[in-house]
């Protein structure tokens, strides 16, 4: 009888991965790359503030420019949680006072086109939900 190692559990496990199953771990993935300011930093970083160039490093000062409206610990806490995740890396600069930049990471680039969608996608569509919204209000 062959043994299983723990490596080869992980990567038969991971081909059964399913978003809709309760206990998948793709869906705590899930939920936490889909959020407001991961989904806005992600956007902003790949592609800057004029939304039409590459990838490039961001200081934490512009992103906070571009993101009108977030808070100065709400913003710190998503580029923490994205650099925990992989997805942004942070750079640190001696300088006086430090300079801190961050940019996606290979991960965070496969990300960004599908973020990026989803938000040109909302802008689209605002006015057409808010009068499905209001029409649906309106007799119910």
């Amino acid at each position: 009888m062959a043994t299983t190692t723990a490596a080869q559990k992980r990567a038969e496990a991971k081909v059964q991965y399913n978003a809709f199953l309760a206990a998948c771990p793709s869906q705590r993935l899930l939920a936490q790359v889909s959020g407001k300011w991961v989904t806005l930093v992600l956007s902003a970083l790949g592609s800057g503030p004029d939304c039409d160039g590459g990838p490039r490093p961001m200081r934490y000062s512009e992103l906070a420019r571009v993101l009108a409206g977030v808070s100065p610990k709400m913003l710190s806490q998503t580029l923490r949680s994205l650099e925990r995740d992989g997805l942004v890396s942070r750079t640190a600069t001696a300088t006086v006072p430090v300079t801190v930049t961050y940019e996606l990471t290979s991960l965070g680039v496969s990300l960004h086109e599908t973020v990026r969608q989803l938000k040109t996608w909302s802008e689209q569509h605002r006015d057409e939900v808010t009068a499905h919204q209001e029409d649906f209000d309106a007799t119910h």
